[in-house]
């Protein structure tokens, strides 16, 4: 008879990862103690370690989070059901509302993680670069089915303006932490999508 391997956890896994993950994304890693941690997941400590083993760990499944919560959003925005100008169009529209209020001051997590940790943190590196890939790929699937559909402004590359697209984005949720309004920030995000489109 087999006796049974610890008490099972009572607490909800994804629950806490989304907790850490508000934490993270508000301090950034460095100024994110393990009291803080511990006050928003209401873990103990010896429950903090034995689910997810430390601090940095914690950290890469509060960012994993990140990352799938974007792309799922990137994913309905782009659905290739919707015509690809009009997805394009809504997955600016959604980079410019997530700039909007307390969250826009807040920003990206992914931006904030990268410009404090990206050379120093190996797995940082690997996670925030697949990112940026996974974006990249999903905007140049968009470009190629609006090239298909006649759609796309002549000269224009879909890898090319994939990464364009991307790089301001991700500039946008920077910019707009100072002084940028939606509007300003839509029209500019309209004069660029305009660029790439007949």
């Amino acid at each position: 008879m087999q006796s049974p391997r610890g008490r099972p956890r009572s607490f909800d896994m994804e629950a806490a990862v989304e907790r850490a993950m508000d934490v993270f994304w508000s301090r950034g890693y460095h100024a994110t103690a393990l009291p803080d941690l511990l006050r928003a997941t209401k873990l103990s400590r010896g429950s903090l370690y034995a689910a997810f083993g430390d601090k940095h760990s914690l950290f890469l499944r509060a960012l994993d989070r990140y990352i799938a919560d974007a792309l799922a959003r990137i994913d309905v925005e782009l659905d290739p059901r919707r015509a690809p100008v009009d997805g394009l169009r809504a997955y600016l529209a959604g980079y410019v509302e997530r700039t909007r209020g307390a969250n826009g001051r807040r920003g990206c997590l992914l931006v904030a993680t990268a410009m404090e940790l990206a050379g120093q943190d190996a797995e940082v590196n690997r996670r925030a670069a697949g990112f940026f890939r996974a974006m990249e790929a999903r905007m140049a699937d968009a470009f190629s089915r609006a090239e298909a559909a006649g759609k796309l402004a002549d000269g224009v590359e879909p890898a090319s303006a994939a990464r364009i697209l991307v790089c301001f984005v991700e500039g946008l949720r920077v910019v707009a932490k100072t002084a940028s309004t939606q509007t300003t920030s839509q029209a500019t995000a309209d004069a660029l999508l305009d660029r790439f489109i007949r």
